[in-house]
């Protein structure tokens, strides 16, 4: 079976969040099922810089405002189509906007750009590669499946999964003369979303099939709450709507060989965490003692639940918990944290930033992780946290609440628990989640079972690679019906 996969990151090449973790590492799972994916991405400057034979498989005289070409390579073990198209993505900053920030203006047309690469793809237009399916990723890449439909490949099973619906890519309607399709398709049940053009909208209503990371999101996003405008839509195609949790790669995150800790250790050995706690409290200027240490791993932003975080910070710090922060975001969030650890020297710890090896770090000296998601459609680091043995906190949503079984009386007494949830999502429902894992920590042999639990817990592709495996058959008996 041969599936394209449209994305616009992709581990360990370009990444800004989960996004590129999945697409990364859901080839190298599907392989070991019999599935070769090859994956279209942009041509960032990273990505070009990571291969020097540049032999186009495919030439655009012209592709949204410039000359452009399609590179097939292996890079890291992954099978790639590069779009390269330097008038679009050869620009510094991030994959989405410049270094202070701001999105390009254009991103309309970088992503349309990739979208329609995506589509000649799928429609033949590299010799000798044909693709069974077409997989897309998030706005980004959503109008792939526009352009098939409207297209040469429009009897191609094509499957959309949504990482996150708060972010849509929605344009005004003057970009549409620009697209290169039909007046037909500037429609409801096309690409027009309130007057406008919406990318994701446009690829939930041509898609075959539509998956999100998780099936409590699958469920949540046919809410007003969570639908963030499109749960009409989601709703109206519910019969193809799918709920798939991710999964991690567990050859990077593993704590029995990780290089970026101090210490390695299985569930059998927790006691070889110590160093690298110490390793977190001389990071984080935090005081050596006997109580937990709590860390936070994210995007400091109101979907993150930060706000509701900041405001309770004081009463984490009354249970008796440290608290090691490691993210960036919102200015005001940020300088509220840093106040925080101002005022809590030697109690709270604050690194502004994203540093990979220090996250591994965090998973693997501290004991357990907050993430108070006002939305989480699947979430990547409750998952590390299992795996690492840092008990996580979780708001009782989406992804979050599928993966972490709840440490209630009944979950400790049948030796099943891996985490603490919390609900409803405010401040005094995190701060008593914070309070029950204080306890737990106070009783060292209950802990370590929720410990050990979480470290037991399968958290790798295998399982989530057969659903999509099974979903790729479905819709390909689809396309032979």
């Amino acid at each position: 079976m041969q599936v394209l996969s449209v994305t616009p990151e992709i581990f360990p090449l370009i990444k800004t969040g989960g996004l590129a973790d999945v697409t990364g590492a859901l080839p190298v799972a599907l392989a070991a099922k019999g599935v070769t994916m090859r994956t279209l991405i942009p041509g960032f400057p990273v990505v070009m810089d990571a291969f020097k034979k540049k032999k186009a498989v495919y030439q655009y005289p012209l592709l949204q405002g410039g000359k452009a070409s399609i590179h097939a390579v292996q890079i890291a073990g992954l099978d790639l189509f590069v779009l390269d198209a330097p008038h679009l993505f050869d620009r510094p900053g991030g994959p989405y906007g410049n270094a202070s920030g701001a999105d390009w203006p254009d991103n309309w047309r970088r992503f349309a750009a990739l979208s329609q690469a995506g589509a000649d793809i799928a429609g033949g237009a590299i010799s000798g590669y044909l693709p069974d399916i077409v997989h897309a990723h998030d706005w980004q890449s959503a109008m792939t499946l526009a352009y098939m439909r409207y297209g040469k490949a429009v009897g191609t099973p094509s499957m959309m999964t949504v990482h996150n619906l708060a972010f849509q890519g929605q344009f005004g309607a003057g970009i549409f003369g620009e697209l290169g399709l039909p007046a037909v398709a500037m429609a409801l049940d096309g690409v027009e979303y309130y007057g406008g053009v919406g990318f994701l909208k446009a690829g939930l209503q041509a898609a075959w099939a539509i998956t999100t990371v998780s099936p409590t999101y699958a469920q949540e996003i046919r809410s007003p709450e969570f639908g963030m405008g499109l749960d009409g839509l989601i709703n109206m195609r519910s019969s193809d709507l799918y709920g798939i949790v991710n999964g991690i790669d567990t050859a990077i995150w593993d704590p029995e060989t990780d290089k970026h800790l101090v210490s390695n250790y299985t569930a059998a050995t927790l006691k070889a965490r110590a160093p690298n706690r110490a390793a977190v409290e001389e990071r984080f200027g935090l005081d050596r003692d006997d109580s937990p240490i709590v860390c936070v791993i994210s995007r400091l932003t109101w979907q993150k639940g930060m706000d509701i975080l900041a405001t309770v910070i004081d009463g984490l710090v009354a249970t008796g918990a440290r608290l090691a922060m490691l993210g960036s975001g919102d200015a005001g969030l940020e300088g509220a944290l840093l106040a925080a650890a101002a005022r809590h020297r030697g109690r709270i710890g604050v690194v502004i930033g994203y540093d990979e090896g220090l996250s591994h770090t965090m998973q693997g000296g501290c004991d357990a992780i907050i993430i108070p998601s006002r939305f989480e459609p699947c979430g990547l680091t409750q998952l590390y946290g299992l795996r690492y043995g840092c008990v996580p906190v979780v708001a009782r949503t989406g992804g979050l609440a599928d993966t972490i079984i709840d440490a209630n009386e009944a979950a400790m007494a049948a030796g099943v628990a891996t985490g603490f949830q919390f609900a409803p999502n405010n401040g005094s429902a995190m701060l008593h989640a914070i309070r029950r894992l204080v306890d737990a920590y106070a009783d060292p042999a209950a802990f370590e079972t929720i410990q050990r639990q979480g470290m037991k817990a399968d958290v790798s592709w295998d399982k989530s690679a057969e659903k999509y495996l099974e979903l790729y058959r479905l819709l390909l008996s689809k396309r032979v019906a």
